[in-house]
Protein backbone atom coordinates (compact mmCIF):
# COMPACT_ATOMS: atom_id res chain seq x y z
CA UNK A 1 0.00 0.00 0.00
CA UNK A 2 1.35 3.17 -0.89
CA UNK A 3 1.94 5.74 2.09
CA UNK A 4 -0.62 8.08 1.95
CA UNK A 5 1.63 10.70 3.00
CA UNK A 6 3.44 10.17 -0.23
CA UNK A 7 0.39 11.04 -1.94
CA UNK A 8 -0.89 14.20 -3.54
CA UNK A 9 -3.49 14.94 -5.81
CA UNK A 10 -3.51 15.66 -9.22
CA UNK A 11 -5.47 18.79 -8.30
CA UNK A 12 -2.95 20.01 -5.37
CA UNK A 13 -0.09 19.38 -8.03
CA UNK A 14 -2.11 21.87 -10.49
CA UNK A 15 -2.66 24.30 -7.69
CA UNK A 16 0.39 26.63 -7.87
CA UNK A 17 0.64 27.39 -11.05
CA UNK A 18 -2.73 27.73 -12.15
CA UNK A 19 -5.18 31.07 -11.72
CA UNK A 20 -7.84 30.85 -8.69
CA UNK A 21 -10.86 29.95 -8.15
CA UNK A 22 -13.93 31.94 -9.32
CA UNK A 23 -16.62 32.99 -7.44
CA UNK A 24 -20.07 31.53 -7.62
CA UNK A 25 -23.07 32.50 -6.22
CA UNK A 26 -24.90 29.78 -4.77
CA UNK A 27 -28.55 28.83 -6.41
CA UNK A 28 -30.32 26.96 -4.21
CA UNK A 29 -30.30 23.60 -2.08
CA UNK A 30 -30.91 21.33 -5.04
CA UNK A 31 -28.94 19.85 -7.17
CA UNK A 32 -29.52 20.78 -11.26
CA UNK A 33 -28.21 17.41 -13.01
CA UNK A 34 -29.21 19.23 -16.42
CA UNK A 35 -26.59 22.08 -16.33
CA UNK A 36 -23.15 20.22 -16.26
CA UNK A 37 -21.62 21.00 -19.54
CA UNK A 38 -19.56 18.09 -22.08
CA UNK A 39 -16.72 20.96 -21.51
CA UNK A 40 -17.11 21.85 -17.81
CA UNK A 41 -19.32 19.09 -15.68
CA UNK A 42 -19.35 21.13 -12.56
CA UNK A 43 -21.01 23.99 -14.50
CA UNK A 44 -24.14 22.64 -12.64
CA UNK A 45 -23.18 22.59 -9.67
CA UNK A 46 -24.07 25.13 -6.76
CA UNK A 47 -20.10 26.30 -5.91
CA UNK A 48 -20.34 26.64 -2.98
CA UNK A 49 -20.41 22.87 -2.09
CA UNK A 50 -17.11 23.04 -2.77
CA UNK A 51 -16.06 25.53 -0.92
CA UNK A 52 -17.71 23.45 2.36
CA UNK A 53 -14.32 21.48 2.43
CA UNK A 54 -11.92 22.43 4.18
CA UNK A 55 -9.67 19.91 3.52
CA UNK A 56 -9.14 18.37 7.04
CA UNK A 57 -8.95 14.81 5.90
CA UNK A 58 -11.30 13.33 8.87
CA UNK A 59 -13.36 11.99 6.00
CA UNK A 60 -10.50 10.06 5.15
CA UNK A 61 -10.73 7.17 7.58
CA UNK A 62 -14.40 6.46 6.74
CA UNK A 63 -13.91 6.53 2.52
CA UNK A 64 -13.82 2.47 1.74
CA UNK A 65 -11.38 3.10 -1.44
CA UNK A 66 -8.71 4.93 0.92
CA UNK A 67 -8.79 3.06 3.78
CA UNK A 68 -7.68 0.40 0.98
CA UNK A 69 -5.47 1.93 -1.40
CA UNK A 70 -4.11 4.84 0.56
CA UNK A 71 -3.86 7.48 -2.55
CA UNK A 72 -5.24 11.06 -1.39
CA UNK A 73 -6.83 10.72 -5.36
CA UNK A 74 -8.80 8.28 -4.38
CA UNK A 75 -10.25 9.72 -0.95
CA UNK A 76 -13.55 12.02 -0.87
CA UNK A 77 -11.30 15.23 -0.14
CA UNK A 78 -8.86 14.05 -3.03
CA UNK A 79 -11.79 13.63 -5.32
CA UNK A 80 -13.39 17.33 -4.10
CA UNK A 81 -9.87 18.96 -5.38
CA UNK A 82 -10.05 16.65 -8.56
CA UNK A 83 -13.84 18.10 -9.60
CA UNK A 84 -13.42 21.39 -8.56
CA UNK A 85 -10.52 21.85 -10.73
CA UNK A 86 -11.39 20.28 -13.31
CA UNK A 87 -14.48 22.95 -12.74
CA UNK A 88 -11.74 25.73 -12.36
CA UNK A 89 -10.49 24.77 -15.78
CA UNK A 90 -7.25 24.37 -13.78
CA UNK A 91 -7.17 20.32 -14.78
CA UNK A 92 -7.82 18.43 -17.63
CA UNK A 93 -11.09 15.76 -17.55
CA UNK A 94 -8.32 13.39 -18.58
CA UNK A 95 -8.39 9.38 -18.15
CA UNK A 96 -6.45 9.56 -14.53
CA UNK A 97 -8.75 11.79 -13.06
CA UNK A 98 -11.98 9.98 -14.59
CA UNK A 99 -10.41 6.79 -13.13
CA UNK A 100 -10.45 8.35 -9.38
CA UNK A 101 -13.85 9.56 -9.97
CA UNK A 102 -15.68 6.46 -11.22
CA UNK A 103 -13.51 4.42 -8.14
CA UNK A 104 -15.67 6.03 -5.96
CA UNK A 105 -18.48 4.08 -4.31
CA UNK A 106 -20.87 6.61 -3.63
CA UNK A 107 -21.27 5.27 -0.65
CA UNK A 108 -21.33 8.88 1.40
CA UNK A 109 -19.41 7.79 4.28
CA UNK A 110 -17.31 10.75 3.89
CA UNK A 111 -20.67 12.86 4.54
CA UNK A 112 -20.79 11.11 7.68
CA UNK A 113 -17.24 11.63 9.20
CA UNK A 114 -17.18 15.34 7.62
CA UNK A 115 -17.55 18.01 10.75
CA UNK A 116 -18.41 20.71 8.45
CA UNK A 117 -21.32 18.85 6.51
CA UNK A 118 -20.11 18.82 3.13
CA UNK A 119 -22.82 17.46 1.17
CA UNK A 120 -20.34 14.79 -1.14
CA UNK A 121 -23.25 13.37 -2.62
CA UNK A 122 -24.16 16.60 -4.25
CA UNK A 123 -20.67 17.16 -5.54
CA UNK A 124 -20.28 13.48 -6.88
CA UNK A 125 -23.19 12.79 -8.30
CA UNK A 126 -24.43 15.58 -10.83
CA UNK A 127 -20.74 15.75 -12.04
CA UNK A 128 -20.61 12.47 -12.92
CA UNK A 129 -23.76 12.33 -14.82
CA UNK A 130 -22.21 15.19 -16.76
CA UNK A 131 -18.83 13.13 -16.95
CA UNK A 132 -20.64 10.87 -19.21
CA UNK A 133 -21.96 13.36 -21.66
CA UNK A 134 -18.15 14.91 -22.25
CA UNK A 135 -16.34 13.60 -24.85
CA UNK A 136 -15.09 10.04 -24.44
CA UNK A 137 -17.31 10.29 -21.23
CA UNK A 138 -17.68 6.31 -21.06
CA UNK A 139 -14.36 5.34 -21.71
CA UNK A 140 -13.15 3.79 -19.23
CA UNK A 141 -16.19 3.44 -17.23
CA UNK A 142 -17.79 -0.40 -17.88
CA UNK A 143 -21.20 0.82 -16.99
CA UNK A 144 -21.03 3.01 -20.34
CA UNK A 145 -18.44 0.84 -23.04
CA UNK A 146 -19.32 -2.35 -22.11
CA UNK A 147 -22.24 -3.76 -23.83
CA UNK A 148 -22.97 -6.72 -21.75
CA UNK A 149 -23.30 -4.37 -18.47
CA UNK A 150 -25.84 -2.00 -20.27
CA UNK A 151 -27.90 -4.71 -21.37
CA UNK A 152 -27.58 -5.99 -17.88
CA UNK A 153 -27.81 -2.73 -15.62
CA UNK A 154 -30.53 -0.21 -18.28
CA UNK A 155 -32.51 -3.30 -20.55
CA UNK A 156 -32.74 -5.94 -17.82
CA UNK A 157 -32.31 -4.96 -14.24
CA UNK A 158 -34.80 -2.17 -14.17
CA UNK A 159 -37.67 -4.24 -15.79
CA UNK A 160 -38.98 -6.93 -13.43
CA UNK A 161 -40.67 -9.01 -15.98
CA UNK A 162 -37.84 -8.89 -18.40
CA UNK A 163 -35.59 -10.44 -15.64
CA UNK A 164 -37.80 -12.67 -14.24
CA UNK A 165 -37.57 -14.61 -17.38
CA UNK A 166 -33.92 -13.99 -17.90
CA UNK A 167 -33.72 -15.96 -14.24
CA UNK A 168 -35.29 -18.64 -15.56
CA UNK A 169 -32.40 -21.03 -16.59
CA UNK A 170 -30.41 -20.09 -13.25
CA UNK A 171 -33.45 -21.67 -11.29
CA UNK A 172 -33.11 -24.50 -12.95
CA UNK A 173 -29.43 -24.65 -12.61
CA UNK A 174 -30.00 -23.95 -8.54
CA UNK A 175 -32.84 -26.92 -8.33
CA UNK A 176 -30.22 -29.43 -9.98
CA UNK A 177 -27.71 -27.54 -7.55
CA UNK A 178 -25.08 -26.97 -10.55
CA UNK A 179 -24.64 -23.26 -9.58
CA UNK A 180 -23.39 -25.11 -6.18
CA UNK A 181 -20.68 -27.42 -8.30
CA UNK A 182 -19.78 -24.47 -10.37
CA UNK A 183 -19.16 -21.52 -8.28
CA UNK A 184 -17.75 -24.60 -5.58
CA UNK A 185 -14.90 -25.76 -7.82
CA UNK A 186 -14.23 -22.51 -9.22
CA UNK A 187 -15.13 -23.65 -12.91
CA UNK A 188 -17.08 -19.89 -13.01
CA UNK A 189 -13.27 -18.80 -13.61
CA UNK A 190 -13.65 -19.94 -17.47
CA UNK A 191 -16.70 -18.56 -17.82
CA UNK A 192 -16.71 -14.71 -19.42
CA UNK A 193 -15.55 -12.90 -16.60
CA UNK A 194 -18.98 -10.83 -16.41
CA UNK A 195 -21.41 -13.70 -16.75
CA UNK A 196 -19.13 -15.80 -14.42
CA UNK A 197 -19.28 -12.86 -11.87
CA UNK A 198 -22.82 -12.27 -12.06
CA UNK A 199 -23.27 -16.14 -11.84
CA UNK A 200 -20.96 -16.01 -8.13
CA UNK A 201 -23.66 -12.76 -7.02
CA UNK A 202 -26.61 -14.57 -7.65
CA UNK A 203 -28.80 -15.13 -4.68
CA UNK A 204 -30.71 -18.26 -3.60
CA UNK A 205 -33.57 -17.86 -5.73
CA UNK A 206 -36.79 -18.97 -3.98
CA UNK A 207 -39.58 -21.07 -4.69
CA UNK A 208 -40.97 -18.06 -6.65
CA UNK A 209 -44.21 -16.24 -4.84
CA UNK A 210 -47.12 -14.72 -6.22
CA UNK A 211 -47.00 -10.85 -6.15
CA UNK A 212 -48.49 -8.77 -3.17
CA UNK A 213 -52.25 -7.85 -4.00
CA UNK A 214 -53.16 -3.99 -4.34
CA UNK A 215 -54.81 -4.05 -0.70
CA UNK A 216 -53.58 -5.61 2.72
CA UNK A 217 -55.74 -4.17 5.63
CA UNK A 218 -54.32 -3.57 8.56
CA UNK A 219 -54.74 -5.97 11.80
CA UNK A 220 -57.17 -4.46 14.60
CA UNK A 221 -56.98 -0.97 14.78
CA UNK A 222 -55.86 0.65 12.04
CA UNK A 223 -53.04 3.40 12.81
CA UNK A 224 -51.57 4.27 9.48
CA UNK A 225 -52.44 4.08 5.53
CA UNK A 226 -49.41 3.40 3.41
CA UNK A 227 -47.95 2.39 0.27
CA UNK A 228 -44.90 -0.21 -0.65
CA UNK A 229 -42.60 0.72 -2.77
CA UNK A 230 -41.61 -2.78 -4.24
CA UNK A 231 -38.74 -2.16 -6.30
CA UNK A 232 -37.11 -4.06 -9.61
CA UNK A 233 -34.72 -6.57 -8.66
CA UNK A 234 -35.71 -6.48 -5.60
CA UNK A 235 -38.99 -8.11 -6.32
CA UNK A 236 -37.88 -10.42 -8.04
CA UNK A 237 -35.00 -11.94 -5.82
CA UNK A 238 -36.21 -10.70 -3.09
CA UNK A 239 -39.94 -11.17 -3.16
CA UNK A 240 -40.10 -12.41 0.33
CA UNK A 241 -38.90 -9.41 1.63
CA UNK A 242 -41.40 -7.41 0.54
CA UNK A 243 -44.40 -9.90 1.66
CA UNK A 244 -42.62 -10.03 5.38
CA UNK A 245 -42.81 -6.40 5.15
CA UNK A 246 -46.51 -6.11 4.59
CA UNK A 247 -47.45 -8.60 6.92
CA UNK A 248 -45.12 -6.54 9.69
CA UNK A 249 -46.70 -3.28 8.70
CA UNK A 250 -50.12 -4.93 8.55
CA UNK A 251 -49.21 -6.78 12.20
CA UNK A 252 -48.59 -2.89 13.30
CA UNK A 253 -51.89 -2.09 12.19
CA UNK A 254 -51.15 -0.53 8.96
CA UNK A 255 -53.47 -0.46 5.65
CA UNK A 256 -50.91 -1.34 2.68
CA UNK A 257 -51.42 -0.25 -0.25
CA UNK A 258 -49.06 -1.75 -3.31
CA UNK A 259 -49.93 0.53 -6.53
CA UNK A 260 -49.29 -0.95 -9.71
CA UNK A 261 -48.11 1.88 -11.59
CA UNK A 262 -44.74 2.02 -10.09
CA UNK A 263 -41.58 1.10 -11.19
CA UNK A 264 -37.61 1.42 -11.08
CA UNK A 265 -36.58 4.10 -8.45
CA UNK A 266 -34.06 5.31 -11.55
CA UNK A 267 -30.61 4.64 -9.13
CA UNK A 268 -29.24 2.50 -11.60
CA UNK A 269 -29.71 5.14 -13.74
CA UNK A 270 -28.32 7.82 -12.16
CA UNK A 271 -25.44 6.22 -10.94
CA UNK A 272 -23.83 5.62 -14.26
CA UNK A 273 -24.54 9.07 -15.38
CA UNK A 274 -27.65 8.78 -16.71
CA UNK A 275 -29.97 10.93 -15.71
CA UNK A 276 -32.84 11.10 -18.43
CA UNK A 277 -33.79 7.77 -17.67
CA UNK A 278 -33.74 8.51 -14.03
CA UNK A 279 -35.95 11.46 -14.14
CA UNK A 280 -38.80 9.35 -16.50
CA UNK A 281 -38.78 6.88 -14.08
CA UNK A 282 -38.57 9.28 -11.10
CA UNK A 283 -41.84 10.96 -12.86
CA UNK A 284 -44.19 7.42 -13.00
CA UNK A 285 -43.08 6.54 -9.42
CA UNK A 286 -44.53 10.18 -8.32
CA UNK A 287 -47.63 9.68 -10.79
CA UNK A 288 -48.17 6.26 -9.39
CA UNK A 289 -48.44 7.16 -5.57
CA UNK A 290 -51.63 8.94 -4.38
CA UNK A 291 -50.02 10.90 -1.66
CA UNK A 292 -53.19 12.34 0.03
CA UNK A 293 -54.54 9.22 1.58
CA UNK A 294 -50.88 8.13 2.51
CA UNK A 295 -49.00 8.48 6.12
CA UNK A 296 -46.10 7.36 4.08
CA UNK A 297 -44.24 5.57 1.16
CA UNK A 298 -42.19 2.71 2.41
CA UNK A 299 -39.07 1.52 1.08
CA UNK A 300 -37.56 -1.71 2.49
CA UNK A 301 -33.87 -1.23 0.28
CA UNK A 302 -31.57 1.58 1.24
CA UNK A 303 -30.51 2.26 -2.06
CA UNK A 304 -34.01 2.54 -3.24
CA UNK A 305 -35.23 4.62 -0.10
CA UNK A 306 -31.61 7.13 -0.92
CA UNK A 307 -32.72 8.05 -4.04
CA UNK A 308 -36.81 8.59 -3.46
CA UNK A 309 -36.05 10.40 -1.08
CA UNK A 310 -33.67 12.93 -3.05
CA UNK A 311 -36.06 13.09 -6.15
CA UNK A 312 -37.25 16.80 -4.99
CA UNK A 313 -33.33 17.99 -5.03
CA UNK A 314 -32.13 16.00 -8.70
CA UNK A 315 -33.88 18.33 -10.85
CA UNK A 316 -35.01 21.72 -11.60
CA UNK A 317 -38.52 21.79 -13.50
CA UNK A 318 -42.06 22.08 -13.48
CA UNK A 319 -41.96 18.64 -11.54
CA UNK A 320 -39.75 19.90 -8.97
CA UNK A 321 -42.34 20.54 -6.76
CA UNK A 322 -44.64 17.47 -6.81
CA UNK A 323 -41.06 14.96 -6.49
CA UNK A 324 -40.85 16.70 -3.13
CA UNK A 325 -44.08 16.39 -2.08
CA UNK A 326 -43.43 12.76 -2.47
CA UNK A 327 -40.25 12.48 -1.16
CA UNK A 328 -41.10 14.26 1.44
CA UNK A 329 -43.48 11.16 2.22
CA UNK A 330 -40.67 8.43 2.19
CA UNK A 331 -39.70 6.08 4.99
CA UNK A 332 -37.09 3.30 5.48
CA UNK A 333 -39.73 0.54 7.68
CA UNK A 334 -37.74 0.57 10.05
CA UNK A 335 -37.84 4.34 10.40
CA UNK A 336 -41.22 4.12 10.28
CA UNK A 337 -42.00 1.63 12.22
CA UNK A 338 -39.59 2.47 14.90
CA UNK A 339 -41.49 6.10 15.09
CA UNK A 340 -45.05 4.14 15.11
CA UNK A 341 -43.98 2.07 17.55
CA UNK A 342 -43.77 -1.46 17.62
CA UNK A 343 -46.09 -3.96 18.54
CA UNK A 344 -43.85 -5.88 20.41
CA UNK A 345 -43.33 -9.34 18.41
CA UNK A 346 -43.44 -12.72 20.88
CA UNK A 347 -42.38 -15.75 18.89
CA UNK A 348 -38.88 -16.77 20.08
CA UNK A 349 -35.99 -16.97 17.72
CA UNK A 350 -32.68 -18.33 19.27
CA UNK A 351 -29.99 -16.76 17.02
CA UNK A 352 -26.89 -14.89 17.44
CA UNK A 353 -27.08 -11.64 14.96
CA UNK A 354 -24.50 -8.89 13.93
CA UNK A 355 -25.87 -5.77 11.87
CA UNK A 356 -24.15 -4.31 8.84
CA UNK A 357 -25.21 -0.98 8.18
CA UNK A 358 -26.32 -0.03 4.51
CA UNK A 359 -24.29 2.53 2.98
CA UNK A 360 -27.39 3.98 1.86
CA UNK A 361 -29.66 3.92 4.82
CA UNK A 362 -26.70 5.16 7.34
CA UNK A 363 -24.70 7.84 5.32
CA UNK A 364 -27.73 8.39 3.23
CA UNK A 365 -30.63 8.27 4.97
CA UNK A 366 -29.51 8.52 8.85
CA UNK A 367 -30.53 5.74 9.91
CA UNK A 368 -28.58 4.00 12.18
CA UNK A 369 -30.34 3.02 15.33
CA UNK A 370 -34.14 2.03 14.49
CA UNK A 371 -33.20 -1.69 12.81
CA UNK A 372 -31.16 -2.31 15.53
CA UNK A 373 -33.83 -1.05 18.29
CA UNK A 374 -36.83 -3.32 16.43
CA UNK A 375 -34.12 -6.44 16.40
CA UNK A 376 -33.76 -5.98 20.24
CA UNK A 377 -37.23 -6.23 20.60
CA UNK A 378 -37.28 -9.45 19.19
CA UNK A 379 -37.18 -12.34 21.97
CA UNK A 380 -34.49 -14.91 22.30
CA UNK A 381 -32.48 -12.87 19.36
CA UNK A 382 -28.81 -12.22 20.61
CA UNK A 383 -27.81 -8.97 18.74
CA UNK A 384 -23.54 -8.55 18.61
CA UNK A 385 -21.81 -5.76 17.30
CA UNK A 386 -20.02 -5.62 13.76
CA UNK A 387 -16.55 -4.23 13.93
CA UNK A 388 -16.80 -1.51 11.48
CA UNK A 389 -20.26 -1.95 10.44
CA UNK A 390 -20.49 1.62 8.89
CA UNK A 391 -17.95 0.32 5.97
CA UNK A 392 -19.02 -0.41 2.57
CA UNK A 393 -19.43 -4.29 2.23
CA UNK A 394 -18.45 -3.17 -1.95
CA UNK A 395 -22.23 -3.63 -3.04
CA UNK A 396 -22.35 -0.13 -3.60
CA UNK A 397 -25.54 -0.11 -6.10
CA UNK A 398 -23.84 -2.15 -9.38
CA UNK A 399 -20.45 -1.15 -8.52
CA UNK A 400 -19.93 -5.03 -7.85
CA UNK A 401 -20.46 -5.11 -11.32
CA UNK A 402 -18.69 -2.64 -12.96
CA UNK A 403 -15.83 -2.39 -10.28
CA UNK A 404 -14.90 -6.29 -9.15
CA UNK A 405 -11.65 -6.17 -8.22
CA UNK A 406 -12.42 -3.09 -5.22
CA UNK A 407 -15.69 -4.79 -4.41
CA UNK A 408 -14.17 -7.93 -3.79
CA UNK A 409 -11.55 -6.17 -1.59
CA UNK A 410 -14.11 -4.68 0.55
CA UNK A 411 -16.31 -7.85 0.47
CA UNK A 412 -13.13 -9.81 2.05
CA UNK A 413 -12.63 -7.51 4.63
CA UNK A 414 -16.37 -7.30 5.78
CA UNK A 415 -16.09 -11.47 5.83
CA UNK A 416 -13.69 -11.22 8.15
CA UNK A 417 -15.27 -8.74 10.87
CA UNK A 418 -18.36 -10.75 10.59
CA UNK A 419 -16.71 -14.37 11.53
CA UNK A 420 -14.63 -12.11 14.38
CA UNK A 421 -18.02 -11.23 16.09
CA UNK A 422 -19.11 -15.46 15.99
CA UNK A 423 -22.58 -14.90 14.69
CA UNK A 424 -24.55 -16.85 12.80
CA UNK A 425 -26.99 -14.49 11.11
CA UNK A 426 -26.16 -11.33 9.19
CA UNK A 427 -28.84 -8.46 9.35
CA UNK A 428 -28.78 -5.67 6.73
CA UNK A 429 -31.31 -3.50 5.10
CA UNK A 430 -30.28 -3.57 1.60
CA UNK A 431 -30.81 -5.92 -1.19
CA UNK A 432 -27.22 -5.43 -2.73
CA UNK A 433 -25.98 -5.80 0.68
CA UNK A 434 -27.88 -8.93 0.85
CA UNK A 435 -26.24 -10.25 -2.12
CA UNK A 436 -22.62 -9.49 -1.85
CA UNK A 437 -22.42 -10.37 1.71
CA UNK A 438 -24.34 -13.84 0.76
CA UNK A 439 -22.26 -14.00 -2.69
CA UNK A 440 -18.89 -13.95 -0.22
CA UNK A 441 -19.89 -16.09 2.32
CA UNK A 442 -20.64 -18.72 -0.85
CA UNK A 443 -17.38 -18.21 -1.93
CA UNK A 444 -15.40 -18.42 1.39
CA UNK A 445 -17.57 -22.00 2.04
CA UNK A 446 -19.16 -20.08 5.03
CA UNK A 447 -22.69 -21.56 6.71
CA UNK A 448 -24.26 -17.88 7.58
CA UNK A 449 -28.10 -16.61 6.86
CA UNK A 450 -28.34 -13.42 5.58
CA UNK A 451 -31.62 -11.68 6.08
CA UNK A 452 -33.27 -8.21 6.59
CA UNK A 453 -34.12 -7.10 9.55
CA UNK A 454 -37.90 -7.27 8.61
CA UNK A 455 -37.43 -11.25 8.06
CA UNK A 456 -37.00 -12.12 11.04
CA UNK A 457 -39.35 -9.25 12.91
CA UNK A 458 -42.22 -11.22 10.40
CA UNK A 459 -40.60 -14.29 11.75
CA UNK A 460 -41.40 -13.79 15.35
CA UNK A 461 -45.23 -12.28 14.40
CA UNK A 462 -45.61 -15.60 12.74
CA UNK A 463 -44.19 -17.50 15.60
CA UNK A 464 -41.71 -19.50 13.14
CA UNK A 465 -38.23 -20.46 12.64
CA UNK A 466 -35.86 -19.53 10.46
CA UNK A 467 -34.97 -22.12 7.96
Amino acid sequence: MTNSAEQTSIAEEKRATLPPSPARHASSDSTNLSRGTTANPGAGIDYNYFLDCVHCGLCTAACPTYVELGNENDSPRGRIYLMRAVTDGRLELNRDVRRHLELCLDCRACETACPSGVQYGKLIEPFRVAMERSPNGGSSNAKSSDWFHRYILFGLFPYPDRLRKALVPARVAQALRLDRLIVGSGLWRLLPPRLGRLLTMLPKLEKPLPPLPDFLPAKGTRRARVALFTGCVSDVMFRQTNWATARVLQENGCDVIVPSGQNCCGAIHLHAGNDEPARGLADRNVTAFDLEELDAVIVNVAGCGAMLKDYGHHWQDGRRSSRRRFAEKVKDVCEFLDELGLVPPEGKLKLTATYHDACHLAHAQKVREQPRNLLRQIPGLKLVDLPESELCCGAAGTYNLTEPEMAGRLSRRKMNNILSTGANVVVTANAGCLMQIACEARMQGQVLKIVHPIELLDLSYRRESLA
